[in-house]
């Protein structure tokens, strides 16, 4: 009798050794197919800044990243660890150099579509597009968070940051309302020159962070995909309610420039001393720039703003 209960015994223990392999492995649609995975990577290359950042959230360092130093002057959190190789640009990489780190999992988006075929034959490749034409940035954003979240076995930490970003969200709106500062709209702009501004529009990234804050977008017209447009000073003049915050980093001599403009110093905003600035917060990121901005532009608010840019 016991003899016959062997068999069953060495199948159960090992199929109970199987399980944690079993549970790992997983298959996920994306946008040029599906792909399939055995076990959680370990070495991730990634050919996007939201693609970056959005691994280092979950607490994985890419062996490879595009653009690497430019990651760090313009996303800068979460900072990307020393040792990590540069493979190249962000719409040229080097398909030698990638190929040489042996990953086991690339994640990039569709304007890599040329060169899918040979990424694939490289390593199992993820595609996923935050922005592209009729999608919002944000929900892409958080779809490429839970299911990296899940190919990487960390789905509880994807939960988490999203949880935590929510939080941000409520806390610095309850500031802003116990200020009495959510009555009057901001209009978000980055200078290009001192006649000309990128406007964030409400089909951009920053919207989810205004929605959180409880803010009005006096912009109310769409950009282009990457969610802004390039605009005259000219166009938010009429805008007379609206408080201006202006995202870093400007010019060399735009203080001084703006400051002998007629047109500039005659805007509303300007006599209110409504102008505010903040530092430099990536508008084509992951979800992790919504966290980062809400604190910033709550915390400005609250600081007062001036007559000028810095």
């Amino acid at each position: 009798m016991f003899t016959d209960l062997q068999p069953l015994r060495l199948l159960t223990t090992v199929l109970l050794s199987l399980l944690p392999i079993l549970a790992s492995a997983g298959t996920w649609q994306h946008e040029h197919g599906t792909i399939t995975l055995d076990e959680p990577p370990k070495r991730v290359i990634t050919l996007n800044w939201a693609a970056t950042e959005t691994l280092l959230l979950l607490g994985v360092t890419p062996v490879g990243v595009a653009d690497r130093d430019g990651y760090s002057v313009w996303v800068k959190e979460p900072e990307l660890p020393d040792g990590v190789y540069d493979i190249g640009t962000r719409v040229a990489p080097s398909l030698e150099a990638i190929a040489e780190l042996k990953p086991d999992l690339i994640v990039t988006s569709s304007e890599m579509a040329p060169a899918a075929k040979l990424l694939e034959r490289i390593a199992p490749t993820y595609v996923i597009s935050v922005y592209r034409e009729s999608s919002q940035p944000f929900d892409k954003a958080r779809e490429m968070l839970l299911t990296l979240g899940e190919m990487l076995d960390r789905e509880e930490r994807a939960q988490a940051i999203l949880a935590d970003i929510e939080q941000t969200l409520d806390t610095q709106r309850q500031r802003l309302e116990e200020a009495g500062l959510t009555d009057r709209p901001v209009t978000l702009v980055n200078f290009l020159d001192d006649r000309h501004v990128r406007i964030y529009a409400p089909n951009g990234l920053y919207q989810r962070a205004l929605d959180g804050l409880g803010l009005t977008n006096a912009w109310s017209r769409d950009g282009n995909f990457w969610g802004f447009s390039v605009v005259g000073l000219e166009a938010i003049a009429p805008y007379e309610d609206s408080r201006v915050v202006v995202i870093s980093p400007t010019l060399p001599g735009l203080s001084d420039n703006l400051a002998n403009s007629p047109f500039w110093t005659y805007l509303p905003p300007v006599k209110r001393e409504q102008i505010y600035q903040i530092d430099a917060t990536w508008p084509f990121g992951g979800v992790f720039p919504i966290k980062r901005l809400a604190t910033q532009l709550t915390d400005s608010l609250l600081e007062g703003g001036a007559d000028n840019v810095r």
